[in-house]
C-alpha cells in the first residue's frame, strides 16, 4: 500500500489490524531488504499459492526447501501490479523454518478491491520463487457479475490434473470481465489412503496406473493399502501432491478458497475416529496432524481457538481415546475429541460484492458415526441399494417421527429390531455450526447465498420395485432403493427455514461424488410432498474415479448389469448408471433392450428423481459459477477420463458443456432451471 494511502485506516490502525492475523505487508512500496531477485524454481519446488482473497487483502504462500546446513529462511514478499514488478505496491519479510515445515502464510494487506496483483518470495540469497497471480474480492458495493470455478477430489497417485490445465487455458483466453474471481476446493485436496505399486497387481488398480509418487516415511499398511501416521506423513502427501505441474500452474494463477472433505483426514471414519473393518480405533492425534498440514499447506483464513493468527498452527496435546457418550446430534465429548475437532475452525463466510455471500461448512469434523444397523440383513444382488424407508428410519435416529421411531423395521415381511432407536440422528454440522449456517442464511442481504458443501445434498435412489418379476424377487423393500440418502432431518430443518422464513437465493455446490449433477434441493421427494426452496450443482472430480468408471467391473452374468453398465462396440461404458438414477429401471432396461434413447426416455417414472435436472456418474474435470444479480449460471466442463496426463496447452478434448442458469426467484415462488447443451454429448446424463 502506498504512503498517500488506499483504505481508510491510519498507519496504526493498520498495523493493529494486520498484527491481529498474523505476518502482513507493510506500509511503502520500497522494496524489502534482499538480494535482487532472481528465479530458482527449484529452491521453491512446490510453488506459490494464493488464498481466501477479500476485498483489501489475501493470503500468500510459498515453501522455501531447505538446502544442506540451513535452519531458517528469510524471505522477502514483494506485491506488484505488473508481472515485471515496476511497480510494487506492497511488500514485507517473513522467516520459515522447519516448526512449518518451510512453508509460510503471509497477509498482503492494504490491497485495492477487484484488482489483479503479482507476488513473488525472495530469499537473502536472492533466490527467488516463481511469480504468482492473485486477486482481491470486489467491494460490498459492487454489483458487477463475478465468476469462480468449482473444483474437488484429485488423486494426483491415480491420474493426471488435465482439468487445471484447461481452466487456466479458458481463463487466458477470456475477457478480463470473464475471468475466474476464485477457485473454490470442495476437498480431497489430498487422498491420504494410497496404494504403493508394488502391492497391487501390475501395479495398477482397475483401469488406474499406479504412480508411486506417494511413500510415507512412517506410514501404516492395511490391506493392499497405505495410511499416514503421523504429521510427517500428512506434511509428505501435500507436498507430493504439490509436485504437479498443472496443479501447481494453477494454484499459481488463481486465488484458492479451500475446505476439506473426509480424505485430508481419514477416508473411513468421522469426527477423530478412524474405522477400518468395522472397527473403531480413536485417532485424535492424527486428526490434529492432518488439520496442522492442511493449515500449513492451503493458505485460507481459518483460526484455532482463542487465537486470530492466519501464520502459525500450534497443536493442542492430545491422547487417542475412544467415545462414549454424545450430544443429541452425536458430537462425541470425550474431551480430547473436543479438543482436536476444535483445534482448526474452517466453516467461515465470504462476501463477494454486492451479489453473493459465500458460506462455507465443515462437514467432517463434527460428523457423526454410521448409525448402528446390528441385525439389518445385507442387500445381496442389488448393488448401490437398501431400502429408502429402511434408510430414513436409521438416519433419524431416535429423532424419527418426531420423537416417536419404530421399535422394528419391515424388511422383507420380518420385523427386525431397530437397532438406531436409542442412537442420535445423523449430522454433519454439529449443534454450533448447525446454528451458524441458519444464522448466516437468516442475515445475509444479498440476492444470492452460495453454500459450499463438500459432499452435498442432493439424495439419488433407484427404483426396484418396478422391475420386472423375476428380477425383483428377493428385493426386501417396499418401494425404492437409497443410493445417497442420508441427513433427513437436518436437511429438512434447513428447507423449512428456508420456506417459513421466505428466503431465496440459495445455490448449493458441492464435490466429493466424483460426477455432476444439477437439480434442487426439496424437504422431501415423491411421494412425498416436492416443494422445492433451493438448487444445488455437483461437480465431477478433478480426477478420482467415480462410480461409472467402476461399475464397468461388475459381472457380465450379474442380472442387473443392464441398470448399471452399457455394453456397446467399444466395450463397457458405465455411463449407463445415469438413465437408471434420472429415469429409472423400466428406462434402462428398454435402453438395454432395444437402444433407443427416446423410447427409453418415454419410459421414465416421474415421481424417481424430479429433483435431478442432470446426472452424469462418471464425469470429470470443473464447473464454472457466473453470479449476477438476477441469475446464477453453472456450466459443467466435462474432459475424457484424466488416466494420463496431456501435455497439449488447452489439456485436451471436452466431453461436453452443458449450462444450468437459475433465475433468482421470488418469495413463494420454486426455483426454475434452464438447461443448454453447449457442446459435445453428455452421455445418458439428461
Amino acid at each position: 500500500m502506498s504512503s498517500t494511502g488506499r483504505m481508510k485506516l491510519t498507519r496504526r490502525e493498520f498495523a493493529a489490524s494486520a498484527a491481529a492475523f498474523g505476518a502482513a505487508l507493510a506500509f511503502g512500496a520500497k522494496r524489502a531488504a534482499a538480494a535482487p531477485w532472481r528465479e530458482r524454481r527449484e529452491a521453491y519446488p512446490h510453488g506459490v499459492a494464493s488464498g481466501d482473497p477479500d476485498a483489501t487483502s489475501v493470503i500468500l504462500w510459498t515453501r522455501r526447501a531447505p538446502e544442506a546446513g540451513a535452519s531458517s529462511y528469510r524471505l522477502a514478499v514483494e506485491v506488484a501490479t505488473d508481472p515485471a514488478f515496476a511497480h510494487i505496491v506492497a511488500h514485507g519479510a517473513t522467516r520459515v523454518d522447519a516448526s512449518t515445515d518451510w512453508t509460510c502464510r503471509f497477509l498482503a494487506a492494504g490491497l485495492r478491491p477487484a484488482n489483479e496483483y503479482w507476488y513473488r518470495f525472495t530469499d537473502e540469497t536472492g533466490a527467488g520463487s516463481r511469480v504468482g497471480r492473485t486477486l482481491t474480492a470486489p467491494a460490498e458495493n459492487d454489483g458487477r457479475p463475478f465468476r469462480f470455478a468449482f473444483v474437488s477430489c484429485q488423486d494426483v497417485t491415480q491420474g493426471a490434473c488435465n482439468a487445471y490445465r484447461r481452466m487456466i487455458h479458458e481463463d487466458e483466453a477470456a475477457a478480463p470481465e470473464d475471468r475466474l474471481g476464485f477457485v473454490l476446493h470442495l476437498g480431497d485436496f489430498i487422498y491420504e489412503v494410497t496404494w504403493y505399486a508394488e502391492d497391487v497387481p501390475n501395479g495398477r488398480k482397475g483401469t488406474r496406473r499406479i504412480r508411486g509418487n506417494l511413500r510415507y516415511p512412517h506410514g501404516e499398511k492395511l490391506h493392499d493399502y497405505h495410511i499416514p501416521t503421523d504429521l510427517d506423513d500428512y506434511r509428505t502427501a501435500y507436498r507430493t501432491y504439490l509436485l504437479d505441474p498443472d496443479l501447481q500452474d494453477a494454484r499459481a494463477r488463481f486465488p484458492f478458497v479451500p475446505v476439506w472433505d473426509n480424505h485430508e483426514f481419514s477416508w473411513r471414519g468421522y469426527q477423530s475416529q478412524q474405522v477400518f473393518d468395522d472397527v473403531t480405533r480413536p485417532a485424535q492425534t492424527r486428526k490434529v496432524a492432518a488439520n496442522q498440514a492442511w493449515f500449513e499447506y492451503l493458505p485460507a483464513r481459518v483460526a484455532q481457538p482463542g487465537s486470530t493468527s492466519l501464520d502459525r498452527f500450534h497443536a493442542p496435546a492430545v491422547q487417542n481415546a475412544a467415545l462414549t457418550h454424545f450430544d443429541s446430534l452425536g458430537t462425541g465429548l470425550e474431551p480430547n475429541n473436543l479438543t482436536a475437532i476444535h483445534s482448526l475452525k474452517i466453516y467461515r463466510t465470504l462476501k463477494w460484492g454486492r451479489n453473493a455471500d459465500l458460506i462455507i461448512t465443515d462437514n467432517r469434523s463434527f460428523q457423526g458415526a454410521q448409525p448402528p444397523s446390528d441385525g439389518l440383513p445385507n442387500i445381496t444382488g442389488f448393488p448401490m441399494m437398501y431400502p429408502e424407508e429402511a434408510v430414513e428410519i436409521l438416519d433419524g435416529g431416535r429423532d424419527y417421527n418426531d420423537g416417536h421411531p419404530p421399535a422394528t423395521i419391515s424388511l422383507g415381511g420380518h420385523e427386525i429390531p431397530n437397532p438406531a432407536k436409542d442412537a442420535p440422528r445423523q449430522s454433519y454440522l454439529g449443534m454450533e455450526q448447525k446454528a451458524w449456517l441458519h444464522g448466516q442464511l437468516r442475515t445475509s442481504r444479498k440476492p444470492w447465498k452460495i453454500w459450499g458443501h463438500s459432499f452435498g445434498t442432493l439424495p439419488i435412489r433407484l427404483d426396484p420395485q418396478n422391475l420386472p418379476d423375476a428380477l425383483k424377487a428377493n428385493w426386501p423393500g417396499a418401494g425404492y432403493g437409497a443410493v445417497n440418502l442420508g441427513y433427513e432431518i437436518e436437511h429438512a430443518e434447513i428447507a423449512d427455514l428456508l420456506k417459513n422464513e421466505r428466503i431465496t437465493g440459495l445455490a448449493i455446490v458441492a464435490g466429493d461424488k466424483h460426477s455432476f449433477w444439477a437439480g434442487t434441493f426439496a424437504k422431501h421427494l415423491p411421494p412425498k410432498p416436492f416443494e422445492p426452496v433451493a438448487v444445488e450443482f455437483i461437480g465431477g472430480s478433478v480426477i478420482s474415479l467415480g462410480t461409472a468408471e467402476a461399475v464397468e467391473a461388475m459381472r457380465r452374468d450379474h442380472p442387473l448389469r443392464a441398470l448399471y453398465v452399457h455394453d456397446g462396440p467399444n466395450g463397457p461404458d458405465g455411463h449407463k448408471i445415469n438413465v437408471t438414477v434420472r429415469h429409472g429401471v423400466r428406462s434402462a432396461l428398454e435402453l438395454a433392450r432395444s437402444g433407443d434413447a427416446a423410447a427409453a426416455r418415454a419410459l421414465s417414472n416421474p415421481e424417481l428423481a424430479p429433483h435431478l435436472h442432470f446426472a452424469d456418474y462418471g464425469g470429470h474435470g470443473y464447473a464454472v459459477v457466473r453470479v449476477s444479480a438476477d441469475a446464477l449460471q453453472t456450466e459443467f466442463v466435462c474432459i475424457p477420463r484424466p488416466l494420463e496426463r496431456n501435455e497439449a496447452p488447452d489439456g485436451g478434448p471436452l466431453v461436453y458443456r452443458v449450462r444450468h442458469t437459475v433465475p433468482l426467484w421470488r418469495p413463494g415462488e420454486a426455483p426454475r432451471m434452464l438447461q443448454e447443451v453447449v457442446e459435445g454429448t453428455p452421455p445418458f446424463a439428461l
